[in-house]
């Protein structure tokens, strides 16, 4: 049996390149609702591992739909149920279409959005294609359930890649209400996790949940996030701004997805009570993005600024020029994941201002790498306090750009490729057999 614990150690990168070099080559299918020109949520991730496994000599398929996301809009002319076929990176990648819902935060919609993916997937059912492993992305049931009946049709090993957990966040998010949908919800996530031999995620809070509903058959790693390539080489061209002292005003950034577990229109509402004298701008797109563009408008508070999502190169120029790096978490909505936007504001050293739960994986982040400062929502009226602590401390405050740095070669994508690339090997022997790993 392979187990990978959060104690387990990490091997440098000479060593698990050593490995690399001895590999062979896998025949891997990657299931993800989202997929490049996407690039918010797991979008990049699943774009980014695929590239690299392709680069590393890896026969990778992606099964996908067509770009929307986190607008929830089409974002191609492609007739939408028809199947596409496209390469790029030496990914080879098939599009199928997918119902999108006009109101996503509602539950109807959603449910028929996740189960209108797995339905257009079937298709590929009959091309006979053969993989030595089928991994699924999470938090996105619709993949799981289709690369679940894949597997009862062809057997092969599958892997669920677990981003986030589906029905807390459902429940967390306010999306589904209702404590019997949640049971069954929960039943159903269970029941599909259960059936991949493989498992991992992207946080030892997470491990810890997981342990409790695995059984002995399903094999559990720890295998982080990334900060993609192109988003490193943007950074590295960065200068340094370790030293640089928080300004007047304050610059405060959010970007990325909004929706109903960023909560950012109360963040907003507690922010704009305060006398601080801050600049904070909004830069995303999602669910209720016209919520927050709404609440902004009324406000009349010039502090705020809000925007589209920012193309690559502004987005890691505008990182680097905020004195604080945004990310807002509900309450308890932040109790299964991590939040990806955390990796490029670190790399560029710009603290991280968490508005988050202490006892969530952020906030655990958070604790345990002293990167900036995380308020739980009870404690907002301290706001102010706790942001003017570090103006009038600037060497406290270049420590937390300091501890950014350091922090951020957790989030090297060589050594976390090659760990997922160890994983495949191990679990996809031509005899059937199983090596023991030590990630």
């Amino acid at each position: 049996m392979i187990e990978m614990t959060t104690s387990a150690k990490r091997e440098s990168a000479p060593q698990l390149a050593q490995h690399a070099s001895q590999s062979r080559s896998v025949k891997l299918l990657v299931v993800s609702m989202l997929y490049e020109p996407d690039f918010v949520g797991i979008a990049a991730v699943a774009s980014d591992l695929c590239a690299g496994l392709a680069k590393r000599g890896h026969d990778v398929t992606v099964y996908t739909t067509y770009p929307y996301y986190p607008e929830w809009e089409r974002k191609s002319n492609d007739n939408p149920w028809r199947i596409r076929q496209e390469e790029s990176e030496g990914v080879k990648i098939w599009r199928h279409g997918l119902f999108i819902p006009a109101h996503p935060s509602k539950l109807l919609p959603r449910i028929v959005h996740e189960l209108s993916f797995p339905l257009s997937l079937t298709r590929s059912m009959f091309r006979r294609q053969q993989f030595d492993v089928v991994m699924a992305f999470c938090p996105l049931l619709g993949s799981l359930a289709f690369a679940t009946l894949r597997k009862m049709v062809r057997g092969k090993p599958l892997w669920v890649n677990i981003q986030d957990m589906p029905a807390e966040a459902g429940r967390a998010t306010g999306i589904n209400r209702s404590k019997t949908f949640h049971f069954l919800g929960s039943t159903v996530q269970r029941t599909l996790f259960r059936k991949a031999e493989i498992w991992s995620t992207i946080s030892p809070e997470m491990v810890s949940q997981l342990e409790t509903v695995k059984s002995k058959r399903n094999h559990l790693y720890l295998c982080p996030n990334w900060l993609t390539r192109s988003l490193a080489n943007r950074v590295a061209q960065l200068p340094s701004k370790v030293g640089r002292h928080p300004r007047r005003p304050l610059e405060l950034l959010y970007s990325g997805t909004i929706g109903k577990k960023q909560s950012l229109v109360q963040f907003c509402q507690a922010l704009h009570a305060t006398d601080l004298d801050f600049r904070f701008r909004i830069r995303g797109d999602g669910s209720e993005a016209s919520s927050v563009r709404n609440w902004v408008a009324n406000s009349g508070d010039a502090r705020f600024d809000i925007g589209g999502l920012l193309p690559e190169q502004e987005f890691v120029q505008a990182v680097h020029d905020a004195d604080w790096f945004v990310i807002t978490e509900m309450h308890r909505a932040g109790a299964s994941f991590l939040p990806s936007k955390l990796m490029p504001c670190v790399s560029a050293g710009t603290p991280v201002l968490a508005i988050a739960d202490h006892d969530g994986p952020l906030g655990c982040e958070m604790a345990a790498s002293k990167i900036g400062v995380c308020v739980e929502w009870k404690d907002l009226e301290n706001l102010s306090v706790e942001l003017m602590k570090f103006s009038a401390a600037p060497g406290q405050f270049t420590a937390l750009q300091e501890n950014c740095l350091q922090h951020a070669q957790a989030y090297d994508r060589d050594l976390a490729i090659e760990r997922v690339e160890r994983i495949l090997l191990a679990h996809s022997q031509p005899n059937g057999k199983q090596h023991n790993v030590d990630i």
